[in-house]
C-alpha cells in the first residue's frame, strides 16, 4: 500500500486550523490577548473543527497501522508515537505557565499529566488542548481489543455497527452515563468513519460501508451542532449551522476521496516532513502562545499592522519549536524507546529473589 501523502496534508490543515483558531479568536474571547482579528475571526472561529478532522484521520490511520501488527507491536508503536514529544511539551508548557503566572500548575498535576492518564483520576490538563489525547487513548483501546481478537473485515464491520448502535442507545438515554467513558458519543462517529474508510481503502467499497458512513455523518452533524452550541455559549458568540454542516461534510468527502485513491496525484513527499511536525505543534502552541500574546500584544496594539507580524511570528516560532522537538527529541528517542519497550515485553514474568526469599 502506497504512502498516502494526502493524509499528511490534511494533518497540516487541521493543525493550522486549530492554531489560528486559538490565536485569532479564542485568545481574545477568553481575555488572554489584547490583540483582535475581528474580520479574520469570523472565519477562523470555525477552526476548532480541525480537531474533528484529526479524529477522522486517527480512525483511518490507526486502524490501518494496526492491521499488520501484533497487539504488543500496536501498543509499542502508539507509546513511541505519543509520549516523547508529549513529555517535552508538558514540561515546556508547565515551565512557561509557572514563570508567567498565567496558568497555575502544581507538581502533582505536572506528574499526572506526564502519564497522559490524568483525566482518569480527575486531574486537570496543563494545557487546554490535551483533552483530545484522552479521547485518542480510549480509541486506541478499541483498536487494541480488535487486534487481540484478530483484525478481519467482518470483525471490524461488526465492531463499527456495534459502536454505532451503542452510540444511538446512549444518546436516547438507554445506557448509563458512565458508558460514554468508552463510547465517546460526542466524537465516536469520526473514529467510526475513519475506520470504515480504512476498510474501504483496504477492501474496496461496499453498500455496508456506505451505510456506516451515512449514519456516521448524520450523527456527526447532530452532535456537531450541539457541540457548536456549547462552544458558542463558552465564547458568548454564535456559529452558523450551515457552516458547521458544510465543514463536517467536507471532512467526510475529502477523506473518502483519499480512501478511494482519487487524490493520488495531489500527494507530495514533502507533505510527510511537514505532517510530522503537526503533533508537536499541536502540543505546544496553545498555552505558550497565549502567554506570548499576553506579553507582546500590548506592544503591537497601538500599531494595527504589527498584529499580523506578531501572528506570523507566533505561528512561525511555534513551527520552529515543533521542528526542534521532532529533530532533537522524537527522531533520536523514538527508536531507543521502541527497543527498550520491546526488550521489556520479552522479559519473562518471574518473581525476583533476594537470597532465598521471594520479593
Amino acid at each position: 500500500m502506497r504512502r498516502l501523502y494526502e493524509v499528511d496534508l490534511l494533518r497540516i490543515i487541521a493543525a493550522l486550523a486549530v492554531v489560528v483558531f486559538h490565536y485569532t479568536f479564542s485568545a481574545w474571547m477568553q481575555g488572554l490577548s489584547p490583540v483582535t482579528f475581528p474580520v479574520l475571526g469570523e472565519v477562523t472561529r470555525y477552526g476548532y473543527l480541525g480537531v474533528d478532522l484529526f479524529f477522522v484521520i486517527s480512525g483511518f490511520v490507526v486502524l490501518s497501522s494496526a492491521w499488520n501488527r501484533t497487539p504488543r507491536e500496536f501498543v509499542v508503536s502508539r507509546i513511541v508515537r505519543l509520549y516523547p514529544a508529549f513529555w517535552v511539551a508538558v514540561t515546556l508548557t508547565a515551565v512557561v505557565s509557572v514563570v508567567s503566572g498565567r496558568f497555575p500548575v502544581g507538581p502533582v498535576q505536572y506528574l499526572a499529566n506526564l502519564t497522559m492518564l490524568n483525566p482518569a483520576v480527575n486531574v486537570g490538563n496543563i494545557d487546554v488542548v490535551y483533552w483530545t489525547l484522552w479521547a485518542e487513548l480510549r480509541f486506541y483501546l478499541v483498536v487494541f481489543v480488535l487486534a487481540l481478537v484478530g483484525l478481519t473485515r467482518r470483525r471490524v464491520l461488526a465492531a463499527l455497527w456495534g459502536w454505532l448502535a451503542l452510540t444511538g442507545l446512549h444518546e436516547l438515554g438507554l445506557l448509563p452515563s458512565a458508558a460514554d467513558l468508552l463510547l465517546q458519543t460526542t466524537f465516536s462517529h469520526y473514529f467510526i468513519a475513519g475506520m470504515a474508510l480504512s476498510l474501504l481503502l483496504r477492501f474496496g467499497p461496499s453498500w455496508e460501508l456506505v451505510a456506516i458512513l451515512v449514519l456516521a455523518y448524520a450523527n456527526a452533524v447532530y452532535r456537531g451542532l450541539g457541540f457548536a452550541a456549547d462552544v458558542a455559549e463558552r465564547y458568548r458568540t454564535g456559529f452558523h449551522p450551515a457552516v458547521i454542516i458544510g465543514v463536517i461534510w467536507l471532512i467526510f468527502m475529502v477523506v473518502t476521496l483519499i480512501a478511494l485513491e482519487a487524490t493520488a496525484g495531489i500527494g507530495r513527499p514533502w507533505f510527510l516532513v511537514a505532517g510530522s511536525l503537526t503533533y508537536p505543534l499541536y502540543l505546544v502552541h496553545a498555552h505558550i502562545g497565549f502567554v506570548l500574546l499576553g506579553w507582546f500584544g500590548p506592544l503591537v496594539t497601538p500599531y494595527p499592522g504589527l498584529k499580523w507580524v506578531l501572528l506570523a511570528a507566533l505561528i512561525g516560532g511555534m513551527g520552529a519549536l515543533a521542528y526542534a522537538i521532532h529533530v532533537v527529541v522524537e527522531r533520536p528517542l523514538a527508536p531507543r524507546l521502541k527497543r527498550a519497550l520491546n526488550r521489556l515485553a520479552r522479559v519473562p514474568v518471574r518473581s525476583r529473589q533476594v537470597g532465598s526469599h521471594p520479593v
